[in-house]
């Protein structure tokens, strides 16, 4: 059995909103957010280009979609501080 691998992450929208979401592939995910391919979230189409802040990675889509849900429950300016204080080594 192969082991999956889910990312939970934060990008930021050329407006400077937020958006969070969950993918096994954040290379081609962050890439149909800003419209290189097709699909991406209807929420970011209008707000491109959108920059990459923050990921961290979970064994099971439970796992990440939790800490989405986790994300989304913080303030404005708890996700700032958080992006704020991340590397992305992407």
């Amino acid at each position: 059995m192969e082991l999956a691998l889910y990312i939970t992450y934060i990008v930021q929208c050329a407006d400077g909103s937020y958006y969070i979401g969950i993918t096994n592939d954040l290379g081609k995910r962050i890439r149909m957010h800003n419209g290189e391919l097709k699909g991406g979230a209807k929420y970011t189409r209008g707000k491109r280009p959108v920059v990459l802040r923050y990921y961290e990675s979970k064994l099971t889509h439970r796992q990440a979609a939790q800490r989405e849900y986790e994300l989304k429950q913080l303030q404005r300016a708890e996700k700032s501080q958080l992006c704020d204080t991340f590397t992305c080594l992407l």
